[in-house]
C-alpha cells in the first residue's frame, strides 16, 4: 500500500449480517481492514497545514516556513524536536503542497546504496519530468560524515531538496556543510490544549479516527492523556486508541472513556497538580525548602511527585542548581558544579533516566554543608549600585591597553599580585570601606573564611601604614 494512500478516503467492506433484534455497538460498523489496521497516530496525520496541531511559531499566519511552503519556495530543511512534535507529517504535507515526488530514508537502516538509488531516481525525474523531488531522511544524525557527505553535491545542485529530521542538536550533531545549505527549525512538544484538541478531533473523525465508534470520554479523561503525553501526538494517540478499543461497551453500546480508563491506558496514574497553578508552585516550594532543611527524605518525596505528575525534568533542574548556588554556596562548591552537570544529563537523556542525576543532585544538595554567604554578598552590593553608591574606578586600577593611558596615569602604582608573597599584595581594589560578603564556619568555607579575614587584616594594616598602591 502507498505511503499517500493512508491519506485518501479507505474503502469499506459489507457489513455482516446480524439479527435484527441485536443491540447495536461499535463493533458492527465496516470494519476497513486495510487502513484502520494502522495505528490511530499513522491515520491521524495531518493532511494539510490547516489540520497540522502546534509550532505556530514557524507555521503560523506570517511565519517564514509556512510562507515558504504556500509559495512554493522549500529549499533543503532539517526539522529537530522530541518524538510526536510532527517532523514526518510537516515533511510529507510539504511534500504534498509542493507536488514533489516524496522519497524517505532512515538514519538507522538505509546506506549508501539506498541514498544513491534515491538520488539517481531523483536526478532522472528532475532531468525527464522537471518534477521536484523531497528526500525526507528520518533520525539524520544517526548517518555517519562520509554518509551525510553522499548528500551534499545533490543537495547542493537542486536535484533533490532535502528533509531530515532528528531529535538532536543537528548544530552538534549534523556535519557542518549539511546544515550550512539548510534552513534549521525547531519543532517544539504540543501543547496540553493542542494535544487535547487533537484527541477530540480524532474522536470526531469518523473516516480516519474512532467516529466510526460510540465513544463518551469524560474532559478530565481526555486533559489527562494531554498532559502525560509531554507534548507527544504519537503517544496520545496511542493511548486513546487503547482506551477505546480495550475497553467494554455499555449496555447502550457507547464505550465509556473515563479518568482511571484513561490512567490505565497510558500506565501513568492522575496527580492532584496542576502545572502552572497552586500545587505546582506548592511542590516545587516544598521542594526546595526541603534540600535547604537538608532533608532528603522529603526533598526526594516531593521530587518524585513531581516526576510522576510529568513536570519538565529541566524545570527541576534549574531549581536545584538555584539551590545549590543560594544555599549551599562556598560551603561545598561542588553541589553547584553537580547541579549543572545533573541539568546537562536531564536534558540529554529525559524522561526516564533524567530521574536518576535528579535524584543525585537533590541528595548532594540536601546533605551538604550550607551557606547563603555568596547570596547575601551579591545582594547587598547590588543594593549599594542601586542606591546610587557609584564609586569611580582608582587610577592605578584602570586599562592600560592603549596608547596614551599612561599619559592619562591608569595603572600607575599597579602592584602584580603575583609578584607578591603567597601571591598576594595588600593594595586598595575598590576606592572605599565597604565589606560585603561575610564568610562563615561552614564545610569548605571555613577555610575560606580563615584567608579572607588574613588578607583583610592585612588591608587594613596597610591603609593604615598609608602604603596604598594607588597613587591618591
Amino acid at each position: 500500500m502507498a505511503r499517500d494512500d493512508l491519506f485518501s478516503a479507505p474503502v469499506e467492506s459489507q457489513p455482516e449480517a446480524k439479527s435484527p433484534s441485536a443491540a447495536p455497538t461499535w463493533r458492527d460498523k465496516p470494519v476497513q481492514d486495510n487502513f484502520r489496521s494502522q495505528p490511530l497516530a499513522a491515520r491521524m496525520r495531518p493532511r494539510n497545514l490547516d489540520e497540522y496541531a502546534g509550532q505556530t511559531h514557524i507555521l503560523g499566519a506570517g511565519q517564514l516556513l509556512r510562507r515558504a511552503i504556500e509559495a512554493d519556495r522549500i529549499q533543503s530543511l532539517i526539522f529537530y524536536g522530541p518524538p510526536g512534535t510532527g517532523k514526518t507529517s510537516l515533511a510529507q504535507i510539504i511534500a504534498r503542497q509542493t507536488k514533489s515526488k516524496f522519497e524517505r530514508l532512515s538514519g538507522v537502516e538505509s546506506n549508501v546504496a539506498d541514498m544513491r538509488r534515491v538520488l539517481s531516481a531523483a536526478a532522472n525525474r528532475l532531468e525527464n519530468t522537471g518534477a521536484s523531488t523531497i528526500l525526507f531522511i528520518d533520525e539524520i544524525h544517526r548517518f555517519n560524515k562520509s554518509q551525510q557527505d553522499v548528500l551534499l553535491p545533490d543537495v547542493e545542485s537542486g536535484v533533490v531538496k532535502l528533509i531530515g529530521a532528528t531529535t538532536h542538536n543537528p548544530f552538534f550533531f549534523v556535519n557542518s556543510p549539511l546544515v550550512s545549505r539548510s534552513q534549521i527549525f525547531e519543532l517544539r512538544p504540543l501543547t496540553e490544549e493542542d494535544l487535547f484538541s487533537l484527541l477530540q478531533r480524532a474522536l470526531a473523525d469518523e473516516e480516519r479516527g474512532l467516529g466510526y465508534m460510540k465513544i463518551s470520554a469524560d474532559e478530565n479523561a481526555l486533559r489527562h492523556l494531554a498532559k502525560i503525553s509531554d507534548g507527544d501526538a504519537r503517544k496520545a494517540l496511542n493511548a486513546l486508541e487503547i482506551a477505546a478499543l480495550t475497553t467494554a461497551p455499555e449496555k447502550n453500546g457507547v464505550v465509556k472513556i473515563t479518568l482511571e480508563v484513561a490512567e490505565q491506558s497510558i500506565q501513568k496514574k492522575a496527580v492532584v497538580y496542576d502545572g502552572d497553578g497552586d500545587a505546582h508552585y506548592d511542590t516545587i516550594s516544598a521542594f526546595i525548602k526541603s534540600m535547604r532543611g537538608s532533608d532528603p527524605d522529603a526533598a526526594l518525596y516531593w521530587l518524585a511527585k513531581m516526576i510522576h505528575a510529568g513536570e519538565d525534568p529541566r524545570f527541576i533542574a534549574r531549581r536545584i542548581m538555584i539551590c545549590a548556588a543560594e544555599d549551599v554556596g562556598l560551603a561545598d562548591p561542588m553541589a553547584l558544579v553537580l547541579a549543572n552537570a545533573c541539568l546537562a544529563a536531564s536534558e540529554f537523556v529525559g524522561w526516564p533516566e533524567a530521574r536518576i542525576p535528579l535524584a543525585e543532585a537533590t541528595i548532594y544538595i540536601a546533605t551538604a554543608n550550607k551557606s547563603n554567604s555568596a547570596y547575601l554578598a551579591i545582594d547587598a552590593a547590588l543594593a549599594d549600585v542601586r542606591s546610587g553608591r557609584t564609586i569611580a574606578v582608582p587610577e592605578h586600577l584602570r586599562d592600560t591597553h592603549y596608547k596614551g593611558a599612561e599619559r592619562l596615569g591608569h595603572g600607575k602604582g599597579y602592584e602584580y599580585a603575583h609578584d607578591g608573597k603567597e601571591h598576594f599584595v595588600p593594595q586598595d581594589y575598590l576606592g572605599a570601606d565597604k565589606i560585603y560578603y561575610e564568610p562563615t564556619d561552614q564545610g569548605v568555607e571555613k577555610k575560606i573564611k580563615e584567608r579572607v579575614e588574613k588578607w583583610r587584616a592585612q588591608f587594613a594594616q596597610s591603609k593604615a601604614q598609608g602604603q596604598n598602591a594607588g597613587p591618591g
